[in-house]
């Protein structure tokens, strides 16, 4: 296919077709040949897919964008077909760009964006729109908007309350309710402003359906179809069952009586039924070392000390998963914090072995834990980080990490005995606070109690109590019940099993350990 003048017809003097000329001419320049080509397959692909090929403008592609290095190069090659198409037929799509913001995500990304908005001439282009989504507010991206308050409460309760169900292991406790946002986000944009008509992925078609067939059979498992009529019907139906699945986990974390906090999570399925995806995983290389000028030189995207951690180039929470595993070798197994340390950093090192980053950046990583001045410093920086971005403490996340309060108090002596032996007398006092169903009337003396135990673990009464009746951990609970937390974290790739001992000079033991 010819690229420069394939339509033969003189294009009219217009800003934006100048503005588009340019861009072009300098992304190609960066584009490897390979996908240069692949680019130009894929607007034969895609061109084929549009619901309306006489009315080009008329179609509105999606691309979810996390500012990642992935996604940023994504992006670049969308728009590149973008661009390709306009020069073929004198007309192209809408793009409709989406950025779920979590607090994990530092200013740091959200600069990243800017960049390589700029870069590519989107903020220009008037068929170019670039969404931000807060929890459940879509609006427009502006890279000097903080996240709202009530986003990082959000997110500050959903680590807590699942970290304290699974002593903080790292995937349930930062990722599960970070996924489910980025489904809803996915709806949300969809049905946003009149809809799209094409969702754009970089995944490949199967493991679209391994995706999809495990969503439907996870739904089936717990006796969540979502909506009469939606299972398993195309895009609209998977939100509907990952709708019925969030509802179901929320109820299962926060309790059956936070109706507030369990309909702010919901999944957004208002979506329409003609809605389909556009796979580009056969056109390009994700690679990064393949197109690393593109990225650093005309994207301009930075790898930040915050931002990139580990598998992760736009999320900071993979060294706070670290930083627990630190504190947990710590604190629970009497070892030291640099054990903990070391025993996660070949993990995480591994994950990005297997997801082929460039050696140069796993050398990096490596490097920031080298040796115990590195770690010192980046316990502090996690302490800092946690403290700013969620209001934690080091205290705080030390009690997650014994979950005291879980499974009727399973572990409470032993935190105790440990973090507070002040209290260890009260623990009668403590049991009988944490097994009341209601709110009575407290003496001075046990609102006293109560106060110290919200400030111990950054929750409130309501959610400790909610604690207590859970069980502890994503195995199968002596009652026999399902559980969703391990349900979904066996499927999960990002774990794997290490050697490590629970106690100073205790033997070699295997435990699964899940992280980015």
């Amino acid at each position: 296919m010819q690229v420069v003048g394939a339509t033969g017809r003189a294009q009219p003097a217009h800003p934006v077709h100048h503005l588009r000329d340019e861009t072009f001419t300098r992304l190609r320049a960066y584009l490897s040949p390979e996908n240069l080509e692949g680019a130009i397959r894929c607007v034969t692909k895609l061109y084929a897919a549009l619901p309306d090929k006489h009315v080009l403008a008329s179609n509105t592609l999606l691309v979810a964008y996390g500012g990642g290095k992935d996604s940023s190069y994504t992006l670049a090659f969308v728009r590149a077909i973008q661009l390709i198409l306009f020069r073929i037929h004198g007309s192209t799509f809408r793009m409709r760009v989406v950025t779920n913001r979590h607090a994990g995500m530092p200013q740091a990304v959200m600069e990243n964006i800017q960049r390589c908005y700029q870069a590519l001439n989107l903020f220009e282009d008037p068929d170019c729109e670039l969404l931000l989504v807060d929890g459940g507010t879509v609006r427009a991206f502006d890279v000097e908007l903080p996240p709202p308050e009530s986003l990082v409460r959000r997110n500050r309760v959903d680590i807590l309350m699942t970290g304290h169900r699974t002593q903080a292991d790292a995937r349930p406790t930062f990722c599960n309710a970070c996924n489910l946002s980025m489904v809803n986000a996915f709806g949300l944009a969809a049905a946003h402003g009149g809809g799209v008509n094409v969702i754009v992925t970089g995944d490949s078609r199967r493991e679209q359906r391994t995706y999809l067939v495990w969503v439907h059979r996870l739904g089936q498992q717990f006796g969540l179809e979502g909506p009469e009529g939606t299972a398993h019907k195309g895009f609209k139906g998977f939100l509907g069952t990952m709708d019925e699945l969030a509802r179901a986990y929320f109820r299962d974390i926060h309790g059956g009586d936070a109706t507030e906090a369990i309909q702010e999570r919901r999944i957004e399925t208002g979506v329409s039924d003609s809605l389909r995806f556009f796979s580009i995983y056969d056109d390009t290389d994700y690679a990064s070392g393949d197109h690393w000028e593109l990225l650093t030189g005309y994207l301009g995207f930075e790898f930040d000390d915050l931002a990139f951690s580990f598998t992760e180039s736009d999320c900071a929470n993979p060294a706070l998963m670290a930083h627990l595993r630190g504190l947990k070798c710590e604190r629970l197994f009497g070892r030291a914090y640099r054990e903990g340390i070391d025993e996660y950093v070949r993990f995480a090192l591994s994950l990005m072995h297997q997801k082929q980053f460039p050696p140069s950046l796993v050398d990096k990583m490596r490097a920031r834990y080298s040796d115990e001045a590195a770690v010192t410093r980046m316990r502090e920086a996690m302490d800092t980080f946690a403290a700013r971005t969620y209001g934690l403490s080091e205290a705080q996340l030390v009690c997650m990490v014994y979950s005291p309060f879980t499974d009727a108090g399973r572990n409470l002596e032993r935190y105790l005995h440990a973090e507070h032996p002040a209290l260890s007398a009260r623990i009668t006092d403590i049991h009988a606070l944490l097994r009341a169903t209601h709110a009575p009337a407290l003496s001075d003396e046990s609102k006293a109690l109560q106060n110290t135990l919200e400030q111990v673990s950054g929750l409130d009464i309501v959610q400790l109590r909610t604690l207590y009746l859970r069980p502890l951990g994503t195995g199968v609970p002596p009652s026999g019940k399902k559980n969703l937390l391990g349900a979904i974290l066996e499927r999960d790739p990002h774990k794997g099993v290490i050697e490590t001992r629970h106690s100073p000079h205790g033997p070699v033991v295997l435990e699964t350990l899940s992280g980015r």
